[in-house]
């Protein structure tokens, strides 16, 4: 541990005792010699139950505990725009802020969240992935809303305000840490930054300690296990799960007295597992893939049983305009939009999910089964939305469901399948899924933007190879492309 880190320590653990966040003594805060970054481990053993941390919620770094809340409301931002400005205003005061030990151990910007990466580095590293058009996407927005509003509050504010102190730079710096490091408290408070709440590392599924915060007023509790800026392309990337714990049992006191007159409400950190003495404590930010891993937080997991891959709505018209007429895939495309809008109003879809296990969303096979159909089928499905594919089978899409989608599967469906996977792979370029798992192997887990770029990449090729699979190996018995129907011998399996 450096000098400076050690000193930046001492003056974080004197900030928290100053500000009644009580934790273990059995809690060690390691710091990583290659990046400063700081995790929790364990000096013995901690059992379910164990209360290992109490925060009041007053010392969280929110909005309406800053000292620029009055500003801030006064000239109406909200949300995460808000809290980026409470967060600017704070680090702004230095010394004389609130919270200018807990900005000791805080880094000034998470460079891991591609947020904050070169649009060259977002060009070269995330082609093709989930992240590349979202990342661009996102830049773009974040620096209009700077210029549209965080301008205007510098300039209008009611007390004077030193530009240099909101810069673009500092918003996006400050955006990086809402989307790494912010929680979600309460309906008062919103969100915001939670001391000692935030040291603790994620692990998917393998959560240690659960956070939840608890009024001295209520004997209700409410859970706040999901640190995340949850609305960032919430459509595509989110998915989050939530745990409860039995009553806990304390390690430590906290004076009941002290805690109702100084804070109405206090957030606690309760085990959920036992860990070992020795063993790092991990937290978790919810059940997501590596997509959203890495837009958010800036890491990812090998073999993330969350991960998905999207193929878009347009890959499809283009596979579609590839083997049709555009006029045949127009009226394919529009009689799929009737069904869907029929199913569900006012909903647009314009992406299609392939699971972890390489299993298609069944929308994406009605779309491909529809306008794989031939002429006559689609002329008796148009009508009636049902369709033959056997003396004694019929087909009605309104009634396939996730458990029997296998309806759908074709062997015209199975060979688009293949086509579309072909087609999504070659968005990541010239490399192959081979050049980077050999890439991967070479790169060193401290270069992390390249590490965990790689790590994305190849786990979305895996699904795309497994989408293969699924098509080739799944193919229903009947041929209705051509309208035929031919049986085919299955192999056991």
């Amino acid at each position: 541990m450096s000098t400076t880190m050690s000193r930046r320590m001492r003056s974080f653990k004197r900030w928290m005792n100053d500000h009644s966040i009580h934790y273990t003594t059995a809690l060690d805060f390691i710091i990583q010699q290659h990046d400063q970054q700081v995790y929790v481990k364990t000096s013995s053993d901690l059992h379910s139950g164990d209360i290992i941390a109490t925060i009041p919620k007053q010392s969280c770094l929110t909005v309406k505990s800053s000292g620029g809340c009055d500003l801030i409301e006064e000239f109406g931002l909200e949300g995460y725009m808000a809290l980026s400005v409470a967060i600017m205003y704070e680090k702004s005061l230095k010394e004389a802020s609130n919270w200018f030990g807990y900005f000791q151990i805080m880094p000034d910007r998470n460079d891991d969240v591609p947020l904050l990466w070169s649009v060259d580095e977002i060009d070269q590293l995330l082609l093709g992935t989930e992240l590349h058009k979202t990342v661009k996407e996102d830049k773009a927005l974040v620096y209009e809303d700077w210029k549209a509003c965080i301008l205007p509050f510098v300039e209008s504010a009611s007390v004077q305000l030193n530009p240099d102190d909101f810069s673009v730079e500092k918003y996006f710096a400050a955006k990086s840490l809402i989307s790494s490091r912010s929680f979600q408290i309460d309906d008062y408070y919103g969100f915001g930054m939670v001391p000692l709440a935030d040291l603790f590392n994620h692990k998917t599924d393998a959560e240690d300690v659960h956070f939840t915060s608890v009024s001295s007023h209520s004997d209700s509790e409410s859970d706040s296990d999901v640190n995340v800026e949850n609305e960032i392309d919430a459509d595509k990337l989110e998915d989050h799960n939530e745990s409860n714990v039995d009553s806990p049992k304390s390690e430590f006191s906290v004076d009941d007295d002290d805690a109702s007159s100084s804070t109405s409400e206090i957030l606690e950190m309760i085990m959920v597992r036992d860990v070992k003495a020795g063993a790092e404590v991990f937290n978790t930010y919810g059940s997501m893939g590596n997509a959203a891993l890495l837009h958010r937080y800036g890491f990812t997991e090998p073999d993330n049983p969350y991960d998905i891959v999207n193929i878009d709505l347009e890959l499809v018209q283009q596979w579609s305009s590839s083997v049709y007429t555009s006029r045949h895939t127009r009226s394919r495309l529009s009689l799929w939009k009737r069904l869907y809008h029929s199913e569900f109003p006012n909903q647009d879809i314009d992406y299609f999910e392939i699971s972890y296990d390489g299993e298609p969303e069944v929308e994406l096979l009605k779309l491909i089964f529809i306008i794989s159909l031939p002429e006559k089928a689609y002329n008796e499905f148009d009508k009636s939305k049902a369709v033959s594919v056997s003396k004694k089978e019929r087909i009605m899409l309104g009634e396939i469901t996730e458990t029997n989608k296998k309806l759908l599967l074709t062997e015209c469906v199975g060979g688009a399948l293949l086509l579309l996977a072909d087609i999504r792979d070659r968005c990541y370029g010239s490399r192959s899924m081979e050049d980077d798992v050999e890439a991967l192997k070479k790169c060193p887990v401290t270069d992390k933007k390249m590490y965990h770029s790689l790590v994305l990449s190849i786990s979305e090729r895996r699904i795309l190879e497994k989408l293969r699979i699924w098509a080739s190996s799944r193919r229903r018995l009947l041929n209705v492309c051509n309208g035929s129907t031919i049986r085919k011998k299955v192999p056991k399996r």
